[in-house]
């Protein structure tokens, strides 16, 4: 995975985001840690199951559902469906070796 350091991307307050495969993160997240680099791989597997546009369509219509239902920004972000599986596999290195395509359709809610 190519990983671009920078003071742009993303925004400040957040550590690294992953644009059609590539990782931009904070400059002054360097080095990230393995786990968040798998999270970001799964996001990269997401990306190119749903060819690009309708992960980041999704992403965003899913997102502002959540903004409606949650009334919280965060709460909304954390219950998007690929932040769900990101986030409870992060930490498996091993995941993707055994990840089902289409995982991020488990209807799991974030606690």
């Amino acid at each position: 995975m190519k990983i671009i350091y920078n003071n742009i991307l993303p925004f400040k307050g957040y550590i690294a985001i992953n644009i059609c495969g590539i990782l931009f993160a904070r400059r002054e997240c360097k080095p990230l840690v393995d786990w968040m680099i798998n999270h970001e791989r799964i996001h990269t597997r997401q990306i190119m199951e749903l060819f690009v546009v309708f992960f980041y369509l999704w992403y965003v219509i899913e997102w502002i559902i959540g903004v409606i239902r949650y009334r919280d920004k965060k709460q909304a972000y954390l219950n998007i469906s690929f932040e769900r599986e990101a986030y409870k596999n992060q930490f498996n290195l091993d995941y993707l070796k055994q990840r089902k395509p289409y995982s991020f359709t488990n209807k799991e809610k974030h606690p």
